[in-house]
C-alpha cells in the first residue's frame, strides 16, 4: 500500500489554480513584454512560445522575481548549457540578482539558475516557481531526462515554459508542454482532439511517440483545440501577433548561399557522383566527402576577419575544422560543462573569433548578435538548423546575416528536405498565430478600428 501511495503521489499535480497581479515591472520592458508577464503571472502556470530575440529572458526573469517577492521563496530557472552565465548577465541589466544554483546550497529567496544536465542536484520542494528556458530542448534529451523534468515540475506551484520553437514541424508536440504544466497529458490531448488515421498505438516500435501524419483533428475539434491551447499558451513571432507595434522589431536580411563540392572519388562501384538515397548512403556520403567539405567551410571564414560559427555534424568534421582555421576554438562533447561554458563565453566576449561546435551543443538559448556569419553542413533536422540560424538572425542584429550551406554533390536531397521542412514550419506557425489571434479576439479588435465600412453585396 505504501508503494502504491507513493506512486499516486508521484503522479499528482500541485500547482496554482490562479496566479496573481505582478507587483514589480522593469521600466525597460516593451509594451508586449509587459503584457506577456502580466498574463503569465495571473495564469500561474503558462507557456510563452516567442521567436528568438523577442526578449524571453527579461520576461521570464521578471516573472520569477515577482514570484520571489510574493512567496518570499526561491525560484529556479532551468537553462541549456552556457546560457546560465548569459541569464545572470541579463538579470543584472534589469536589476534582478540571479544566483547560480549549486548542489547542497541553502537557497535564499531569490532567482537561481541551473543547467538541465544538473537538475538532479536540487530538490523541487525548495522552490515556489520554476522556469524552463528553451523548453523545446527537452526533445533532444533522452526520455529519462524529459521525464525527470516533468516530475520535477509536478510539485512546484508556479511554472513557466519559454521557447522559440515549441513544435516546428508538428504542433501535436504542444502536448508535451501541456503535460509539464499540469494540464492535459500528452495522451489525453491526443484522445480528446485527434484521430489516429492508422488505428494503432500512439507509440511506434521504438517506444517513442509517433506524431506524424497518422494524427489529424477530429471532426470540429480544431477550433476547440486552439481555444484550449490559448488558455495556457501565447505564441508570437512579432509584437503584432498580440496586437502591438512591430516598428522596433525588424529583422535584417538573411542571405543563404549554397556551396556544392565535388567528391574526389565516386562511391564504390560508381563511375561518377550519384545522389545519396536513404540514411545509410547519406552517412557514407558524409564520411567520404569530409575533407572536401571541411576545406570549403574553412575557406569561407579564414580570411574574413569577422566572427563566425562553423556548425559540424560529426566529431571528425569539428576536429578537422579546428585544425584548418587558425585560432578557432572547438566546443565538443569531450569538454566538461565548465570548459564548454568558458569557451562559449570566450566567443561571446570576442576573445575568440571563430567557434566550431555542433548544433546539439550550442544552438539553443545563446545570443550572438555580434556575429553575422555561420557555416553549416547538410542536416535533416529543421529545428537544429532553425536554432542555429537564430543565434545570429534575431532582433537586435544590425547586419545582414550570411548562412553558408556546404554540401557535396550527392547531398542535394538532404538540403531540399530541409527547405521543405522550413516552408512547412512557417505555414504551421502562421496557422498557430492566426488561430490564437482569433481566439483572443485580437484580429477582430484590430478590424473594428481599421476596417472601412462595406456595402452589402446585393447593393
Amino acid at each position: 500500500m505504501d508503494d502504491y501511495d507513493a506512486f499516486l503521489d508521484q503522479k499528482a499535480q500541485v500547482g496554482a489554480d490562479a496566479g496573481f497581479d505582478p507587483s514589480w515591472m522593469p521600466g525597460e520592458l516593451f509594451d508586449f513584454q509587459r503584457a506577456l508577464v502580466e498574463w503569465a503571472q495571473r495564469k500561474g502556470r503558462a507557456a510563452i512560445f516567442a521567436d528568438c530575440g523577442m526578449g524571453k529572458t527579461p520576461i521570464q526573469l521578471t516573472w520569477a522575481e515577482n514570484v520571489v517577492r510574493r512567496e518570499n521563496r526561491p525560484v529556479l530557472v532551468i537553462a541549456p548549457l552556457a546560457v546560465s552565465s548569459q541569464t545572470i548577465r541579463e538579470g543584472a541589466k534589469f536589476g534582478i540578482e540571479v544566483k547560480r544554483a549549486e548542489s547542497g546550497m541553502a537557497f535564499a529567496p531569490a532567482v537561481h539558475v541551473i543547467n538541465y544536465q544538473r537538475l538532479h542536484h536540487v530538490d523541487p520542494s525548495a522552490f515556489a516557481g520554476v522556469v524552463c528556458d528553451e523548453s523545446s530542448i527537452l526533445k533532444g534529451f533522452d526520455g529519462a531526462t524529459r521525464d525527470a523534468v516533468t516530475v520535477f515540475l509536478r510539485k512546484v506551484p508556479y511554472r513557466l515554459l519559454c521557447t522559440a520553437t515549441a513544435a516546428p514541424n508538428d504542433y501535436i508536440e504542444l502536448g508535451n508542454s501541456s503535460e509539464a504544466l499540469g494540464y492535459l497529458g500528452f495522451m489525453d490531448m491526443l484522445a480528446r482532439f485527434f484521430k489516429n488515421n492508422r488505428n494503432n498505438s500512439a507509440t511506434n516500435r521504438m517506444g517513442k511517440y509517433d506524431t506524424g501524419p497518422m494524427w489529424r483533428f477530429r471532426g470540429h475539434a480544431e477550433k476547440p483545440f486552439w481555444r484550449w491551447m490559448s488558455s495556457w499558451a501565447r505564441c508570437l513571432r512579432r509584437p503584432s501577433d498580440l496586437g502591438f507595434d512591430d516598428s522596433r522589431f525588424v529583422l535584417p536580411d538573411l542571405i543563404e548561399r549554397e556551396h556544392t563540392v565535388e567528391a574526389r572519388r565516386p562511391r564504390d562501384g560508381m563511375l561518377f557522383a550519384m545522389p545519396a538515397f536513404g540514411l545509410a548512403e547519406e552517412r557514407e556520403e558524409r564520411r567520404r566527402t569530409l575533407t572536401e567539405r571541411c576545406e570549403m567551410a574553412a575557406s569561407l571564414v579564414v580570411n574574413t576577419g569577422q566572427p563566425a560559427v562553423c556548425w559540424a555534424q560529426l566529431n571528425d568534421e569539428a576536429d578537422l575544422l579546428e585544425r584548418l582555421i587558425p585560432g578557432a576554438i572547438q566546443v565538443s562533447g569531450r569538454d566538461t560543462d565548465e570548459e564548454k561554458e568558458a569557451k562559449f563565453d570566450a566567443f561571446s566576449s570576442g576573445a575568440a573569433r571563430v567557434l566550431v561546435t555542433k548544433p546539439a551543443i550550442g544552438a539553443w538559448g545563446l545570443n550572438w548578435q555580434h556575429c553575422a556569419h555561420m557555416v553549416t553542413f547538410a542536416n535533416h533536422s529543421f529545428e537544429q538548423h532553425y536554432q542555429s540560424v537564430r543565434r545570429f538572425w534575431r532582433f537586435g542584429q544590425t547586419r545582414p546575416v550570411v548562412v553558408d550551406h556546404v554540401l557535396s554533390d550527392g547531398e542535394g536531397r538532404v538540403f531540399r528536405n530541409l527547405q521543405r521542412k522550413a516552408e512547412q514550419a512557417d505555414r504551421m506557425f502562421s496557422e498557430v498565430t492566426r488561430h490564437m489571434r482569433d481566439e483572443l479576439g485580437i484580429a477582430r479588435q484590430q478590424r473594428a478600428f481599421t476596417k472601412e465600412a462595406e456595402a452589402p453585396s446585393w447593393l
